[in-house]
């Protein structure tokens, strides 16, 4: 399924509806990621607009601060309150307002909800537990993609690696693929749990399992599932190498979350 049809199914763009009677200026809060975070040297920052404003205007507020980057602008989604929204989006006093550099996944764990494991972590993932727990006797096949830390990016020696996610959207976003994918896919169960924080070489950074009475349905969801993680769920990525450490370039936001800006062309 494409990831537009993820969108609207879930319904993650929120309601921009103007809201009248106001005239005084509004305050938003911003949140920054990856590698916004270190450019503005700030997590988040309070940012005061006249009434009537929309996304746009935090887009061009900031890429007026940072001139010399005009190819990031463009590339980045824009969430309001934690759902993906359009940048003509009309803002309201106390919003907040997260800009997201593409993602390089995938707080509460939700470790039993009804579509299987579905978490953020800090611990180390228990594969092995993970994949025995989602077996059933209806169960025909369950594929389970483990991605795990390798020790060389581009011919760099990796020396660790650190996540970290806009958790509270990030977890809603899981939840929402896992049970996309039992009602689209038919697959009897899913489990998705990410983790967070600083992962060593040969540890497990994200793991997926499936479980179907069926091997294609199986396969297919599987993939399915890291792919769209891996573009919409607001998780990043930073590479620690002998040499020095960088942010991972990530996948490109689906045309349908990024729509030209601040920046644009």
């Amino acid at each position: 399924m494409a990831a537009s049809n993820l969108v609207s199914a879930q319904n993650r763009f929120r309601n921009c509806q103007p809201t009248f009677g106001y005239s005084f200026p509004m305050r938003v809060r911003v949140l920054f990621f990856g590698v916004l975070k270190e450019m503005f040297a700030s997590e988040s920052q309070t940012l005061d607009l006249p009434h009537g404003a929309t996304v746009d205007a935090v887009l061009e507020h900031y890429s007026q601060l940072l001139p010399q980057q005009p190819k990031l602008w463009p590339a980045l989604a824009i969430a309001v309150n934690h759902s993906y929204a359009a940048r003509t989006c009309l803002l309201r006093d106390g919003d907040e307002v997260a800009l997201l550099p593409p993602v390089s996944g995938g707080c509460a764990a939700d470790l039993s909800s009804a579509t299987g494991a579905v978490a953020l972590v800090r611990e180390r993932i228990d594969s092995a537990s993970l994949v025995a727990a989602i077996k059933q006797g209806e169960d025909g096949a369950v594929v389970v993609f483990d991605g795990i830390v390798r020790n060389h990016t581009r011919g760099r020696r990796t020396l660790f690696l650190v996540y970290e996610a806009y958790e509270e959207m990030a977890l809603g976003l899981m939840r929402a693929l896992a049970q996309e994918t039992i009602t689209v896919h038919g697959v009897r169960q899913v489990t998705i749990v990410h983790r967070l924080g600083q992962l060593q070489v040969g540890e497990t950074s994200v793991l997926i399992a499936v479980a179907s009475g069926h091997r294609a349905q199986a396969f297919e969801s599987c993939r399915w599932l890291i792919d769209t993680l891996k573009k919409t769920v607001p998780i990043w990525k930073k590479e620690h190498f002998e040499d020095g450490a960088v942010w991972a370039d990530g996948e490109p936001f689906p045309s349908e979350l990024v729509q030209k800006g601040a920046g644009g062309s």
